[in-house]
């Protein structure tokens, strides 16, 4: 993990590859200021949301509500309150090992879960604080920050355009060129990947 990082020094080394002064604090009444801090909240998780990056990842059961669907379902269950967007990424009916996520019989109406199962697990997503993003992570930002900002601080197209290659790649790439490319390997890396230990049709074959 990255350690002394905040939104702070990611804003700070931003506006420095921007060839611009660093930040010493939000407060200081420049216009780089008022942008980063405007700015910033609204596209870490953007960058967040772009990619199911293991760091900010969560396993939580989830309590039913009191209250009961009008109609259709059974229980209602709230999502958690630390949820990013609707970055639910599983959906479990047991705390068993082994078990696997269920892709229906479930469905979400604003902040609750609907379903007829009487017990709910999920994977989802959160925003972790900076000071426990990992470091390619915190690079990912320090790009998409540049990027985002560089036309507002230096009034060059070009530099934003640069920053935008840099951090995601040429737009024929969907955004998964450049610095995010290295860091979706980084992060995929460690994680286990799953093996097949039974393939149906190969097994009928023999």
């Amino acid at each position: 993990m990255a350690t002394g990082d905040s939104k702070l020094t990611i804003c700070s080394d931003s506006l420095i590859m921007l060839g611009s002064a660093p930040l010493s604090s939000f407060s200081e009444g420049t216009d780089a200021a008022q942008v980063c801090d405007r700015l910033f909240d609204d596209i870490r998780d953007l960058v967040l949301l772009s990619y199911p990056f293991s760091f900010s990842l969560k396993k939580q059961a989830l309590a039913r509500s009191v209250d009961t669907p009008v109609n259709e379902w059974d229980y209602q269950y709230p999502l958690p309150s630390d949820l990013l967007g609707s970055g639910i990424k599983a959906f479990f009916i047991s705390d068993s090992s082994g078990a696997r996520p269920i892709r229906d019989g479930w469905e979400i109406y604003g902040s609750d879960i609907f379903t007829n199962h009487t017990t709910v697990f999920i994977d989802y997503q959160f925003r972790p604080s900076e000071d426990v993003w990992p470091t390619y992570f915190v690079q990912l930002m320090k790009y998409w920050m540049a990027w985002h900002i560089a036309e507002a601080v230096t009034d060059q197209t070009t530099k934003a355009q640069y920053f935008q290659t840099l951090a995601v790649g040429t737009p024929s790439e969907n955004n998964r060129g450049g610095f995010m490319r290295t860091a979706m390997n980084i992060d995929g890396a460690s994680r286990v990947q799953t093996k097949f230990t039974d393939f149906p049709i190969t097994a009928v074959r023999n």
